[in-house]
């Protein structure tokens, strides 16, 4: 993949505009008039990436820098969708339901097994059976905690896990550098967002009669099918690893052969459609798109943000991966981070000199990065996808803002906060 950083141009601050009508769609356009924008929103996104677009090839005489938001979105949807195919094939059934702390021992089940097949894997594969085993009172707490946990914060401890992580590796950080140095962070920030959701659903959990209530527990009885998906889900994630376009090209045949082999009695228990995948795809190419002047710009000008300590990084990588793709904002300040000390992101022996340094800083990054991705609906790819799955179960989901207001700055914030003190602090503990 070639480097951000290199391929970067310096546009002017007012081509930052079309990310922000963007985003500002994607929030209030479903309320103003949620017809028109079910009917158009392709259009939206075509429209507003078209005009960053011409202003590349046009004015900035860098098509090369479009190019490569290209491949990136490409890679990007090989990957998403090629998960999201597969891990519908795959059906889990539950008898009964779960009490809270039977959810609580699944949603860290789920944050596991994020660093093993990815928080999209995961979010893919959990998110129906963790609706259908809480279908008697599922409400939107269920699927906000399931979006911060396993599409997010859960993914923290491997490259696989989560992009940024897997694009530092590339970079040359050793494989098991962030299980060694992030453990403890991802066990605190996990184990602080159960414990919240535990209260949350314990409160849930007495709505309903004790009859009731007993017979919702009643036979707890799992049952798996379609169990030969996991085999194509584990060569999706080997896919990871092998260059373009081998990568895209054996996902995307994954994903054909997991639609086709897969018996549709199965995909008919999952509800299975491309709709929630098909929104995502249109959506991010103006996304991918009209974000490209807003990275380029932070990372001509990241040395002006005066950042200098690891507490800083943390904080402006996290702000800006929650509405930013958080793989190339991850870059963007591990390339400042290395040239405050005049090192080069591109050479692997300075990011080795970098880490021995101090580790606080790449730290800082990775945890702002991975972490922060939970505070918007388009903060990681797994987010938006999660939602529209749920809405299509009949949950109802918050709005882009109520999303933010309602969850993101009231749960996410005051832990982001403690971690910040526990680990960057001039007091910190670790």
């Amino acid at each position: 993949m070639p480097p951000l950083i290199a391929a970067a141009s310096d546009p002017t601050p007012w081509m930052i505009l079309p990310f922000g009508i963007m985003l500002l769609s994607i929030a209030v356009m479903p309320f103003i008039h949620a017809h028109w924008w079910e009917r158009h929103y392709p259009k939206v996104a075509l429209g507003l990436g078209a005009i960053t677009t011409v202003y590349y090839i046009a004015f900035l005489h860098n098509p090369g820098r479009m190019l490569h938001v290209a491949h990136e979105y490409v890679s990007f949807i090989a990957l998403i969708g090629s998960l999201f195919v597969v891990a519908g094939g795959i059906h889990i059934t539950v008898k009964g339901e779960a009490r809270p702390w039977t959810n609580a021992v699944f949603l860290f089940i789920g944050a596991v097994l994020a660093n093993f097949i990815g928080t999209t894997g995961a979010s893919m594969l959990l998110i129906r059976p963790w609706i259908r085993m809480n279908k008697y009172r599922v409400t939107t707490f269920h699927v906000v905690f399931f979006i911060f946990i396993i599409s997010n914060v859960g993914g923290c401890l491997t490259p696989i896990g989560d992009p940024p992580l897997f694009l530092g590796y590339l970079k040359g950080v050793p494989f098991f550098w962030v299980l060694e140095h992030c453990w403890i962070a991802w066990l605190v920030c996990t184990l602080a967002l159960i414990g919240m959701f535990v209260i949350f659903d314990l409160l849930n959990f007495r709505r309903p009669p004790k009859e009731l209530s007993e017979q919702m527990t009643a036979s707890e009885t799992w049952r798996f099918q379609g169990l030969k998906n996991g085999f194509l889900l584990a060569v999706i994630i080997g896919a990871v690893f092998l260059p373009s376009p081998w990568r895209e090209l054996l996902m995307i045949a994954a994903a054909v052969a997991s639609y086709f082999l897969t018996p549709p009695e199965i995909h008919r228990a999952n509800h299975f459609n491309f709709a929630p995948i098909r929104e995502v795809a249109w959506l991010f190419i103006g996304i991918f798109a009209t974000m490209v002047p807003a990275l380029d710009y932070l990372a001509k000008h990241a040395g002006q943000l005066g950042l200098h300590s690891p507490m800083q990084f943390y904080w402006f990588t996290g702000i800006l991966s929650a509405f930013l793709d958080n793989a190339p904002t991850y870059l963007t300040f591990l390339a400042a981070a290395l040239g405050d000390q005049g090192l080069n992101l591109d050479q692997p022996a300075d990011i080795r000199t970098f880490i021995a340094a101090d580790s606080h800083f790449l730290v800082a990054i990775s945890l702002g990065a991975v972490f922060f991705g939970a505070a918007s609906y388009i903060g990681n790819g797994p987010n938006f996808m999660v939602r529209n799955i749920a809405a299509q179960l009949g949950v109802k989901m918050p709005s882009f803002f109520g999303y933010i207001f309602k969850y993101s700055l009231p749960i996410l914030l005051p832990i982001f906060a403690i971690i910040a003190l526990l680990f960057f602090s001039p007091w910190r503990i670790f």
